[in-house]
C-alpha cells in the first residue's frame, strides 16, 4: 500500500474510527496490500481501519500486515497462533474493532469492496442490525461459477432458511456488515463452526433482525489458493445440526455418528467383496472389513469431527490404535447388550438397536478422552 504525503497529513488529524474491516487471512500475502488500497479508495472520507485476523500463514501474511501497519496505523494485524478457522477470526476481529460498524469481507478480492458505502447508508436507520452483500438481488450475480458450484450453493441456501430468524436471500454470504453490539449479543450462543459466521450470528440471537441486502457480483480469484474443500461442506451440515439439535445433542457426536455410519456402508463393501466375490472364509472376511472400517473412521472423525486437534505423524499412529482398541471393547458391549436384551425374549430389532447405541456412545466418549484427549 503506497502511503503519500497527503495520506500521512491526513492522518495526522486523526479520524474517529466508525466502521471496521475485518479480514481473515490464511496464505493471503498477494492481496493484503491491493485490498487496503481499494478500501482506502472508497472509505479514504470515512473514519476507518482494516483488521487482518491471520492464522499464522507461512507465507509471512502477517510479516507483510505489520509492515503495512507501521506506514499506515488504520491497517492492524491479528497475528493468531495454535488457532484456526474463519468464524472464530471474524468474532476475534470483530471484538478487536474500534469501530461500532463492522465489516467482513475475504481479502482475496472475490468480494466487491466498492459497494461497502452503499451498506454503511444502511445503518442510518438506527433499526438495521445487518446488511448483507448478497449475489441473489438485483445487481448481484455468482460470477464465473460452474454449473456444480452453484448448484451446491443453491442447496446450501434452501437448507440453511430452515434454520433462520431472519429473511435474506444469500444466508452462504461471507460478505456483510453489523453492528459491533450484535456480535456481543450473538456471543454466548455461538457455534463458531466452520466458515459461515453470518448464518451463526443470525442463529445465536434470541429475536428477529432487520436485515438489509445489497447486490454485488462475485469476482473470480486472483491470487492464491481457494480454501473451499470438503471440510468446508461437512462444517456447514455441522454447524446447521448444531443450530437445529444442538441444545440436545452434543454436535460433534452427531458428525461422530455420521462417520460411523459411513464405516458401516465401508464394512459392508469390504466384507462383500471378500466373502462373496473373492469367496474367502467369512472369519478373514468379517475380520479384514472391521480393522478397515476402523481405520476409515478413525480417519474420517481425525479429520472432520475432530479438526482443531487433529492428530499428526506419530501421534496418529498412537492415536489409530487407541481408537482400534476403543471401538474393540466398544463392538463386544454392543453384541453384549444386544444378546442380553434378545434372550430376555426382546424384539431382535430393537435389541440390535440398543446394542449399537450402546457401542456408539461408548466408542465416542472413550475416544474422545483417549484418542484426541477431552476439552
Amino acid at each position: 500500500m503506497t502511503v503519500t504525503t497527503e495520506t500521512k497529513d491526513a492522518m495526522a488529524s486523526v479520524r474517529p474510527i466508525r466502521v471496521s474491516i475485518v479480514s481473515p487471512t490464511y496464505n493471503e500475502r498477494g492481496n493484503v496490500g491491493e485490498l487496503a488500497r481499494r478500501l482506502d479508495a472508497v472509505l479514504g472520507a470515512t473514519g476507518w481501519e482494516v483488521i487482518f485476523v491471520d492464522d499464522d500463514s507461512p507465507d509471512g501474511t502477517a510479516a507483510l500486515v505489520h509492515e503495512m501497519g507501521r506506514a499506515d496505523p488504520r491497517v492492524r494485524c491479528l497475528h493468531r497462533v495454535g488457532r484456526r478457522g474463519l468464524s472464530s477470526a471474524v468474532v476475534e476481529g470483530a471484538l478487536a474493532a474500534s469501530g461500532d460498524l463492522v465489516v467482513v469481507i475475504d481479502a482475496d478480492l472475490q468480494h466487491d469492496e466498492t459497494i461497502i458505502p452503499k451498506m454503511l447508508v444502511h445503518f442510518d436507520d438506527a433499526a438495521v442490525d445487518l446488511v448483507v452483500g448478497s449475489r441473489h438481488v438485483e445487481g448481484g450475480g455468482l460470477g464465473e461459477w460452474g454449473a456444480a458450484r452453484v448448484g451446491i450453493s443453491q442447496f446450501a441456501t434452501v437448507l440453511a432458511k430452515f434454520v433462520l430468524k431472519a429473511d435474506i436471500s444469500d444466508p452462504m454470504s461471507g460478505f456483510f456488515a453489523f453492528r459491533r453490539d450484535l456480535m456481543v449479543e450473538a456471543l454466548p450462543n455461538l457455534s463458531s463452526i466452520g466458515f459461515k459466521i453470518l448464518l451463526d450470528m443470525i442463529t445465536s440471537v434470541n429475536r428477529r433482525l432487520t436485515v438489509r441486502e445489497v447486490g454485488y457480483v462475485f469476482r473470480n480469484r486472483i491470487e492464491g489458493e481457494s480454501k473451499l474443500d470438503n471440510k468446508v461442506i461437512w462444517d456447514f451440515l455441522m454447524l446447521l445440526a448444531d443450530k437445529s439439535v444442538g441444545r440436545y445433542i452434543p454436535v460433534r457426536f452427531l458428525s461422530f455418528s455420521a462417520v460411523g455410519t459411513v464405516g458401516l456402508v465401508v464394512h459392508f463393501a469390504v466384507l462383500t467383496l471378500m466373502f462373496k466375490l473373492m469367496g474367502l472364509p467369512f472369519f478373514w472376511g468379517q475380520t479384514a472389513a472391521t480393522f478397515v472400517a476402523m481405520t476409515t473412521n478413525f480417519l474420517m472423525n481425525n479429520e472432520l469431527t475432530y479438526s482443531d486437534r487433529k492428530l499428526r505423524g506419530r501421534a496418529m499412529l498412537k492415536g489409530w490404535a487407541s481408537f482400534v482398541a476403543a471401538c474393540s471393547i466398544g463392538a463386544v458391549a454392543n453384541v453384549g447388550v444386544a444378546e442380553f436384551l434378545y434372550a430376555g425374549d426382546a424384539e431382535w430389532a430393537l435389541s440390535a438397536l440398543a446394542g449399537i447405541v450402546v457401542g456408539t456412545v461408548w466408542n465416542y466418549v472413550a475416544t474422545a478422552w483417549f484418542t484426541w484427549g477431552r476439552k
